[in-house]
């Protein structure tokens, strides 16, 4: 047995030597790269990846665990002379994500991520080694900050009141020369070249020196092309930045006593009435340039216009009865419509100028504005004499004549706007409140001959008082009575009032006094805040009302505000806001006068903004000018309307008191 067990030892020791020497050892695994990542861009190997961001890291990620020692020695990243570079390495998911922080990369600049073969796993794992070429982008430049007169402004926004010589600097996102900006720079003011220099203040930052004095509200606009990529080597968008300057405000003309420049702008504005009064009819054209065109409404603020022309020495007294006796002549032969005049006629012939689709009929507000200013004249006029007697007799029967109650459309308890033989009532327009139409109910219901009864003021005018404010809306602090948003246009607070004195005048819906003054200011107000950054907007400019436009005839309001200020809006609010209107007046006379006064006052309107001034006067924007004007100063044409018996019964009767 022993010697058996002897036999077998080197056989069992024989095979056991064997197993070992053939059978190999196992291979460590492999490690592998899953992605590599500098900031959103993916780096693969064999290509160059382009426009890499400058101061992003490189992110990489291992299917495994990295043998964080091994990856600090083994990773690496070499800029573009295969320098390596200072790098700093932070480990996440388990070792398996590789952060690279390095110093901010040159631009368009190529350069190199290594990753050896000595890179080891977590378990020993080894790696085959990997190279990425990446190359750097060319950041564009860019414009990060705009200085003018020191103060920083937004290029997309509108930029006003600068200086009239501004200066302007310019701060980029990298070293930019003055030389290149100049070179790739123009500035022009108004649409005309204007010489400028460029300074370097510091690498980044350069400024342009304005060398001439700019216009004053001048839109001025300072450009680079974008071309400038050509001399700098880096893209650049280009720059528009458009600024308007602030006022030139030396004075346009000699100082004098406010009461003078009072009297001078309503001696100007009344030659439009006396110019431009058509020479068959003597009433008055819808504008400067209306030829054959007359306008009633206007026509009617006309009419008393010439009452202050006479008061104030304008002209004759026997130059404005004879003007007058034309007039009233031609009204009486004139197109009717049920006593009413229409809108426009022709002022040689007589016979109606449509104003508008099936607008060719009876206007009674139109009619209103002109039976106001008659009544206004008749309560003028001196029935001793016999001339002006006849003009009187002659006023009696075109008032009396009006069929207030045939524009209620068959006895409805609202009266209408417009009647037409040929379209009858199909413009159905109602004349509802609050607007300028009050004066209509006034003289409808004052009528002798044809007069409506109070449910048609209540009902219909006032809408069963829906027309109030009855929320109490206010707008910068003012309140008003009537209409809850800012008032609309400011005629709204004139038309109605040129004859009608508002001072104590009060119904049960509202004082309008209060309205009227309160309408003023908080259009004042509003164009003081100018929240639409207009140019030319302030305390002293102000005023929005119905006028030409850069962009046509519109409602001009704080709710419709185009960047339209209308001279009459400021001007004819004169006994509702003495102060900021008699400011608006100095301003528009001795700041602006060599854009705005012409050879009849103040041209209708001007939008600065746009480099706009109308080269119009309108009849309906000249008259209230006029009439307000002397009611701020002597109360006439006030005291002559509110004098008509007529009218006392009819403010009587809808419940008024004055």
């Amino acid at each position: 047995m022993h010697k058996l067990l002897f036999l077998l030892l080197p056989i069992v020791l024989m095979l056991s030597c064997s197993k070992n020497n053939n059978d190999p050892e196992p291979s460590p695994e492999e490690l592998n790269v899953s992605y590599v990542y500098i900031g959103e861009s993916e780096l693969k190997p064999m290509d160059i990846t382009e426009d890499i961001v400058l101061n992003e890291p490189i992110e990489i990620r291992f299917d495994r665990a990295v043998n964080t020692v091994s990856a600090e020695s083994n990773i690496s990243i070499l800029d573009d002379t295969n320098e390596e570079m200072d790098s700093d390495f932070s480990f996440f998911s388990e070792n398996k994500l590789v952060k690279i922080d390095h110093p901010e990369l040159d631009e368009s600049k190529t350069y190199k991520l290594r990753i050896s073969n000595g890179l080891k796993g977590e378990n020993d794992e080894t790696f085959k080694g990997v190279e990425y070429a990446f190359r750097t982008l060319t950041p564009p430049l860019v414009l990060e900050a705009v200085f003018i007169d020191g103060r920083e402004v937004n290029p997309t926004t509108r930029i006003l009141n600068t200086a009239r010589k501004p200066q302007i600097e310019l701060l980029f996102n990298s070293s930019v020369g003055a030389s290149d900006i100049f070179n790739s720079s123009t500035l022009k003011s108004n649409g005309a070249s204007i010489s400028f220099n460029i300074n370097q203040i510091n690498d980044k930052t350069v400024s342009c020196v304005v060398l001439e004095t700019l216009d004053g509200y001048a839109k001025s606009q300072f450009s680079i092309s974008s071309t400038i990529e050509n001399s700098i080597g880096k893209p650049f968008d280009g720059l528009d930045l458009n600024f308007y300057t602030e006022a030139d405000t030396t004075l346009k003309f000699p100082l004098i006593p406010d009461e003078e420049l009072l009297t001078l702008v309503q001696q100007q504005t009344f030659k439009y009435f006396w110019d431009f009064g058509h020479p068959v009819s003597g009433l008055a054209r819808e504008r400067n340039t209306s030829a054959n065109t007359v306008t009633i409404g206007g026509s009617g603020f006309g009419v008393m216009s010439i009452i202050v022309g006479i008061q104030r020495g304008f002209i004759t007294r026997q130059q404005g009865i004879d003007r007058l006796k034309t007039i009233v002549d031609f009204l009486a032969q004139a197109d009717r419509f049920h006593g009413v005049w229409p809108h426009w006629m022709n002022g040689e012939t007589g016979k109606t100028v449509p104003f508008s689709s099936n607008d060719d009929g009876g206007d009674l507000v139109e009619t209103a504005f002109m039976i106001q200013g008659l009544l206004t004249v008749r309560q003028y006029l001196n029935a001793g004499v016999a001339k002006e007697a006849d003009i009187i007799n002659k006023i009696n029967m075109l008032w009396e004549a009006v069929e207030w109650d045939w524009y209620t459309q068959g006895g409805q308890d609202v009266l209408y706007w417009h009647w037409s033989p040929n379209y009858g009532w199909e413009k159905n327009h109602k004349i509802t409140g609050w607007n300028e139409a009050l004066i209509i109910y006034v003289l409808a219901a004052s009528s002798t001959t044809q007069t409506i009864d109070k449910d048609v003021y209540t009902k219909g005018w006032s809408r069963n008082g829906n027309m109030v404010n009855s929320g109490g809306n206010s707008y910068y602090g003012y309140t008003l009575p009537l209409r809850n948003d800012m008032g609309g246009p400011l005629f709204f607070a004139h038309y109605s009032f040129l004859g009608l004195d508002p001072r104590n005048l009060s119904d049960q819906f509202a004082n309008y006094w209060d309205q009227n003054v309160n309408h003023s200011k908080i259009n004042h107000a509003y164009c003081a805040d100018n929240p639409q950054k207009y140019v030319s907007y302030s305390d002293a400019c102000w005023g929005l009302t119905a006028s030409d436009g850069f962009t046509g005839y519109s409602a001009h309001s704080p709710n419709n505000d185009r960047g339209v200020i209308t001279p009459t809006a400021a001007l004819s609010s004169m006994p509702y806001t003495p102060e900021e209107s008699m400011e608006a007046l100095r301003y528009f006379y001795y700041v602006l006068g060599d854009k705005l006064w012409g050879e009849y006052g103040f041209y209708d309107a001007f939008d600065f903004t746009n480099g706009w001034v109308a080269s119009s006067y309108l009849a309906i924007d000249q008259g209230p000018i006029v009439v307000m004007i002397e009611n701020y100063r002597t109360s006439l044409l006030w005291e002559l309307f509110m004098s008509c018996p007529e009218v006392q019964d009819g403010l009587a009767k809808l419940g008024f008191t004055y």
